[in-house]
């Protein structure tokens, strides 16, 4: 029986292009706020999965919502506001 360790070059060659770039690196920092929003919501979503959800359940869950349409129209008018500089500038 071979390993698959063995044959991992074959089946997944090391390519530079595996990395995400710099550019992509500052996307996802710039989307951070919006993607923890969106982490602490399934947090609360997957808490009542087995349950009824409980008022306290049921206001975390609504915080969460809150904070993340927070979070994303934050980002939308930091957007907005980078497209619209005079000069183009960002």
């Amino acid at each position: 029986m071979k390993s698959i360790v063995a044959l991992q070059d074959t089946v997944t060659p090391w390519s530079d292009g595996l990395e995400p770039s710099d550019t992509e690196l500052d996307a996802i920092e710039w989307e951070m706020p919006l993607i923890l929003a969106d982490v602490d919501l399934l947090d609360a979503q997957i808490a009542v999965l087995d349950r009824a959800p409980s008022e306290l359940d049921e206001r975390r869950i609504r915080r969460a919502r809150r904070r993340k349409l927070a979070a994303r129209r934050t980002l939308l008018n930091q957007a907005a506001a980078a497209v619209n500089m005079p000069g183009g500038a960002a």
